[in-house]
């Protein structure tokens, strides 16, 4: 004689593991085909009946039997797709604009690098004390500790840092031409 699911369910609420594993074996097929067509998606289906079946056990502690154990299921079910859809469309909605963040983002680096490598390899045409002035000051030093470094006076380190630019911007202006 075959027992019948809600009794099972019954049994299963009050930690009867064989009630419960039979129960999962008779509904999980029926579970599965409902999360298939809330979902529309096999893996979506097979995540969420998972999900619900992984839920099951402590969910089915407030199964009273007033609705059959089927009918309580599919209520189940119906929850957890429109969790799942709530959950998506918030990660959605957080996640959005985020790819075009990361586009500009990449854009700016490598045009920041493009930059650097240009300034590098344009600092190597500077006279030194013009080359060993910036270097120090692009590497945060104020002028007096670059004027301290080499040895001169603070005036001499803006006049440098001055005449630096003025041979980089003629130097780019030749490159752009």
């Amino acid at each position: 004689m075959q027992t019948d699911d809600d009794i099972l369910a019954l049994a299963a609420a009050g930690g009867d593991a064989g009630a419960f594993a039979t129960l999962i074996e008779r509904q999980y097929d029926r579970l599965f085909r409902l999360c298939f067509r809330l979902t529309g998606s096999q893996a979506e289906a097979e995540d969420l009946t998972q999900d619900i079946c992984a839920a099951l056990p402590a969910k089915l502690r407030g199964f009273r039997g007033e609705a059959s154990f089927t009918t309580w299921a599919y209520r189940l079910c119906v929850n957890a797709a429109h969790d799942r859809r709530r959950r998506a469309a918030t990660h959605a909605k957080a996640a959005s604009g985020w790819g075009d963040w990361e586009v500009n983002r990449r854009a700016a680096n490598a045009e920041t690098e493009d930059a650097i490598d240009w300034l590098t390899h344009a600092m190597r045409a500077l006279p030194d004390d013009l080359r060993d002035t910036l270097a120090l000051i692009l590497d945060d030093m104020t002028h007096a500790q670059a004027g301290e470094i080499l040895n001169v006076s603070e005036g001499t380190i803006s006049w440098r840092i001055s005449k630096a630019k003025k041979h980089l911007a003629t130097q780019r202006q030749e490159e752009t031409q």
